[in-house]
């Protein structure tokens, strides 16, 4: 049998095919079937994977199968480095030759670099991010100071949404065009669902992200004309009625491989470079890709597998059923009801929305890291098992005890009142904590704060928040109700 380069389901573009063998693909149930699966997330990964093959065309052989391991044995397999620990075993158990991995602005040689010689303490988000810039030169001086003078721009890109608008003035984001591909792949998935061959939750709907380089290259497109130019002002806000907001979209499309995160940043400097959007828009934009995105890369495998097992906190709730079922009728705070309606409808929410509405709840509410983490992957579609751990685990949970984020990220309900529409009209009042329009995150904050007061009383970005527990004069009637809350 001749040489073969086998593709997973996150290598789908150009950038992991060096045109020197056949390409091997395998479609595949069984990740969908490890945990509740978004009906839109198994749409997208073998829509791309289809595509991908009708691209290939001569050179590719497809083949559909329980498991990837039942196809791989006996083959003659190269393979670029896969981006789960399970796929890097079997490549390896079947013997394949290994390539380094891609997809991704450094490389795992790179980071290794970097982080020698530091501990788990030293690995600080801001510090890796410098060091990109300063090593690409991306916004950087030929004096090697950054472009403007600061690395950051975050303080210019806190504004709340705009008042008394329902969305951003902003032209439709562009959307893909579904061909007899999506079509085929539509009916396959009711058919599989009728079976009972797969249980997926979520809403069937129109596909709404990139699969393949070119509708990744259109959408990388429209959004640096229409979207960048207002990303990094907007970036935390929310509007219920506007789902996508200034948000890229592009997630999904580099997650599968599709589209290189070099080409998004590279577009990004052009337009700063055109004039076309300010430096604080695109340094936020850079900043989520070289900086946080390959962070959350590299730390999980830097971190280990066991990693999404960390429990500092001792949460041990389980996720409620109106998550897992992604039912917001369930839930009656309209933020939460919100976010969980896109979620079901869309398979995606942007980044304040999962860290300060879900995540934070979660992590108020003490939920388990591990099935958090789950419930996070299956929902999402760009939930990879890469992206999750160290953005749910550590920056959401702070179940590692502060080695992504130096403090939790748990806030009341004043922060969403500010950076969001979701309290107007809500049964809940974000500024009341005891009694029945209690706001379950402004009540949930100073319960949790008081759960683990003294784990927090040596850390320095802890002094305030404690300092303001300290004042409550009615702790112990809150501490009692959330112990008890039934309703959220």
């Amino acid at each position: 049998m001749a040489r073969q380069r086998i593709l997973f389901g996150e290598q789908l573009g150009p950038l992991f095919d060096d045109d020197e063998e056949s390409i091997l693909l395998v479609e595949s149930l069984a990740a969908f079937r490890k945990r509740p699966t978004h009906r839109q997330k198994a749409h997208l990964y073998l829509s791309a994977l289809r595509h991908r093959a009708e691209e290939l065309g001569d050179r590719a052989e497809v083949v559909r199968a329980g498991t990837f391991r039942e196809v791989l044995r006996g083959r003659e397999l190269v393979a670029v480095d896969p981006p789960s620990y399970a796929a890097r075993r079997l490549v390896r158990e079947v013997g394949a030759e290994v390539l380094p991995s891609r997809g991704f602005v450094t490389s795992e040689a790179d980071f290794a670099g970097w982080v020698r010689n530091r501990d788990d303490r030293g690995l600080v988000m801001d510090q890796f991010y410098r060091w990109v810039r300063e090593r690409e030169g991306i916004l950087m001086t030929r004096a090697g100071k950054p472009v403007g003078g600061r690395f950051s721009y975050d303080a210019d890109n806190r504004q709340p949404p705009p008042k008394r608008q329902e969305r951003l003035d902003l032209p439709e984001p562009w959307w893909p065009q579904e061909d007899a591909i999506d079509e085929q792949l539509r009916a396959d998935l009711d058919r599989w669902e009728r079976d009972g061959t797969l249980h997926l939750i979520g809403e069937d709907g129109p596909r709404r992200f990139a699969v393949t380089h070119r509708e990744g290259r259109s959408a990388l497109r429209r959004f640096v004309r229409d979207r960048l130019p207002t990303f990094g002002p907007y970036e935390d806000a929310t509007l219920s009625a506007d789902w996508t907001m200034s948000h890229s979209l592009l997630s999904v499309p580099m997650n599968l491989g599709v589209l290189d995160p070099r080409e998004v940043v590279d577009a990004a400097l052009e337009a700063f470079a055109d004039g076309a959007a300010p430096l604080n828009s695109v340094e936020g934009f850079v900043r989520q890709i070289v900086g946080w995105r390959d962070w959350m890369w590299h730390l999980y495998w830097h971190l280990g597998e066991r990693y999404v097992h960390r429990n500092a906190l001792q949460a041990r709730r389980r996720v409620p059923d109106s998550f897992w079922e992604l039912d917001p009728d369930a839930i009656e705070a309209n933020c939460l009801s919100s976010v969980i309606g896109d979620v079901r409808e869309h398979g995606w929410a942007h980044h304040i929305q999962r860290l300060m509405m879900l995540g934070n709840f979660a992590l108020e509410r003490g939920w388990s890291p591990a099935e958090t983490t789950e419930w996070f992957t299956g929902a999402f579609v760009d939930g990879t098992p890469w992206v999750m751990p160290t953005n749910v685990v550590g920056m959401s949970l702070h179940a590692d005890g502060g080695v992504v984020a130096t403090k939790p990220y748990a806030s009341g309900g004043a922060y969403i009142d500010r950076m969001t529409d979701y309290c107007g009209g809500c049964r809940f009042d974000p500024k009341v904590r005891v009694g029945e329009d209690a706001c379950p995150f402004t009540a949930g904050y100073w319960a949790f704060l008081e759960r683990h007061r003294e784990r927090f009383a040596s850390n320095p970005r802890m002094a305030q928040p404690l300092a303001g527990l300290g004042r409550l004069k009615d702790l112990d009637e809150v501490v009692e109700q959330e112990a008890h809350r039934t309703r959220w």
